[in-house]
């Protein structure tokens, strides 16, 4: 018989339960490690699969292997880390303690550093940087919905070699990179608006429909841009624009920005971000480690990032209950005031 590989989902959140879901449906061995509000639910209910062109699969709750425990863990040869940011080091002690001897490793995470964290825990490991550019949202009894296009990124490695068929039959196919640096910069600049929806209260489509809003993003990308390039940083082109071109693309008027992105609005009209999923779970969002992560780079040049800045301290607020009620012209004022105050 030939062999099959086995796949652990350290984290069965949105983004775990989608991906692995996925690839159960489509026949791999696939086992899910989570907490115990997902478990009882998948449980319950198994996993439907849904994305915004249609797709829609299902895996029957007898048939998905999910547990709260680390067991899964002896037995996998590749583990795929979806858990939040912040909790990459718990899952990595786990990782050591619990992986076979060959088991290799993908970071699915937000963040630039995370695959590193989980280095520094598992030497002697291949340990590869991945990344999901598309919007995963929990619907409920067991359903996660794609509410946007892409592809799985990942770092460039010959351990990928026996699971590559398995994420093709699935419909995810790994699109390996060289410099994984790159590609995550350049999505990380896509993921400065996960703030700017949150503070919107808006789906996806209808907040960048309104030019205010994406004047906002705008800011923050374009500050951004301007420290990766003082840090000799050329984040990787994955729209049909290169990055330093989307910020004046985003403050075109409305039907301009229409007839010019219609694949950038080819977006579900329910999705939203998952930073708005979180504030409204009342869960910790990652802001620090995406507007976060501008804010530092720029602080190790010596520079500033008040936009930036500006999005995390707002995001902070709500996380802590003083969510206010914004406008888009409300939120631009804010964050250009936060310029003017940082000026020379």
């Amino acid at each position: 018989m030939a062999w099959s590989p086995e796949i652990c989902v350290f984290g069965a959140g949105s983004i775990g339960c989608y991906v692995g879901g996925r690839l159960a449906a489509a026949g791999a061995a696939v086992r899910f490690i989570g907490r115990e509000r997902v478990v009882a639910e998948v449980r319950e209910h198994g996993l439907r699969l849904t994305d915004w062109r249609g797709a829609d699969l299902n895996v029957p709750a007898s048939d998905v292997h999910i547990s709260t425990g680390h067991e899964a863990l002896a037995s996998a040869d590749l583990v795929l880390v979806t858990v939040k940011s912040a909790a990459t080091e718990e899952a990595g002690r786990a990782l050591a303690a619990g992986l076979k001897p060959g088991a290799s490793v993908i970071s699915f995470q937000n963040g630039l550093h995370r695959a590193d964290v989980l280095r520094g825990l598992l030497p002697g490991r291949a340990v590869l940087q991945g990344m999901v550019p598309f919007n995963v949202a929990a619907q409920g009894q067991g359903h996660f919905h794609a509410g946007t296009e892409g592809t799985l990124e990942v770092e460039q490695h010959a351990v990928l070699a026996p699971f590559l068929d398995a994420f093709t039959r699935a419909g995810l196919p790994l699109k390996q990179h060289a410099d994984i640096v790159a590609v995550q910069w350049a999505k990380l600049l896509l993921n400065l608006n996960n703030a700017v929806n949150a503070l919107s209260d808006l789906p996806l489509k209808e907040e960048l429909s309104q030019r205010a809003w994406r004047r906002c993003l705008a800011l923050a990308q374009s500050e951004a841009l301007a420290v990766l390039k003082l840090a000799g940083v050329k984040p990787a082109k994955l729209t049909p624009l290169p990055p330093g071109w989307i910020p004046t693309l985003l403050g075109a008027p409305d039907a301009v920005f229409r007839s010019l992105a219609k694949k950038m609005l080819a977006i579900d009209p329910k999705a939203r971000s998952s930073m708005w999923d979180d504030l409204h779970a009342g869960r910790k969002t990652e802001v620090d480690y995406l507007n976060g992560e501008v804010v530092r780079l720029a602080h190790q040049r010596g520079l500033s990032a008040p936009v930036n800045s500006r999005l995390v301290e707002l995001i902070h607020e709500a996380e802590s209950g003083k969510r206010r009620v914004w406008t888009g012209d409300a939120l631009l004022a804010d964050l250009k005031q936060a310029e003017l105050e940082d000026g020379p």
